[in-house]
């Protein structure tokens, strides 16, 4: 399934930008963001993205790798 930020129409998101979306804004989401675009909508930045990826990591959340 090739998936495509709605925003700036980057291919192929990663898993886990795929899983920040669908933690971040529901886990229905149809469209996602890239980790940029997802940054700016959220306004914060990308490595606080990566801090919080990390968190549910080590929390065993199953949308991420």
């Amino acid at each position: 399934m090739k998936t495509v930020c709605i925003s700036c129409v980057r291919n192929n998101l990663e898993k886990n930008t795929i899983g920040i979306n669908k933690k971040l804004l529901g886990e229905n989401v149809a469209s996602f963001y890239c980790m940029d675009c997802l940054a700016g909508y959220l306004d914060t930045t990308v490595e606080e993205l990566m801090d919080k990826i990390e968190e549910f990591k080590e929390e065993g959340c199953k949308l991420f790798e």
